[in-house]
């Protein structure tokens, strides 16, 4: 190679370099979520595939399959989670009567309902993931280990209003009126 060969293969870099690089590089045009894709003739932003499970989620079924055991930490892991986004509409007892339905909202169906309690485990997974009437849904905010423990949590509510006073113990029922 020549000196002149060199010379230019240095500056080729260099002049790519220097228009490249402008003042407004920061504010280039670039499409919005919401803009029409000119080629496309879509919005910009595409939907996943209807099914797509992210990386690390498990599906609709994997949820229903590892049910937990029902433990004493579990139903007071589900109490705390209740009580957080639960209760403010369905009442710290289930009732449908929460301080947001004091405050003039629609009031949720009462988890006390025959409907409700004969429901199945996988009715309140559902709904808790995916929403309901107004509800909206929670399945990115509640995983699917706390579903569980909520599912678990309701159902201990359910049976505390509605048990028979020939199951209870023997001491607790004498305290009763």
């Amino acid at each position: 190679m020549t000196l002149r060969h060199l010379r230019r293969a240095a500056l080729v870099p260099l002049v790519l370099l220097a228009t490249a690089c402008g003042p407004d590089m920061e504010e280039q045009e670039r499409p919005r979520p919401i803009d029409p894709e000119p080629v496309l003739s879509g919005p910009t932003s595409r939907l996943p595939v209807e099914g797509t499970v992210a990386r690390g989620e498990k599906t609709a079924w994997e949820v229903l399959r590892d049910r937990p055991e029902i433990t004493p930490e579990l139903l007071a892991h589900g109490r705390e989670r209740f009580e957080i986004y639960c209760a403010p509409c369905h009442g710290i007892a289930g009732y449908g009567d929460g301080l947001i339905v004091r405050r003039g909202f629609p009031a949720p169906q009462s988890f006390h309902q025959d409907r409700l309690r004969e429901a199945p485990a996988g009715h309140f997974l559902a709904v808790i993931a995916n929403g309901f009437g107004a509800m909206f849904p929670y399945g990115d905010r509640v995983p699917p280990g706390d579903r569980w423990a909520v599912v678990a949590y309701i159902r201990a509510l359910q049976l505390s209003q509605h048990a028979e006073a020939a199951a209870l113990p023997a001491d607790v029922r004498e305290a009763l009126p």
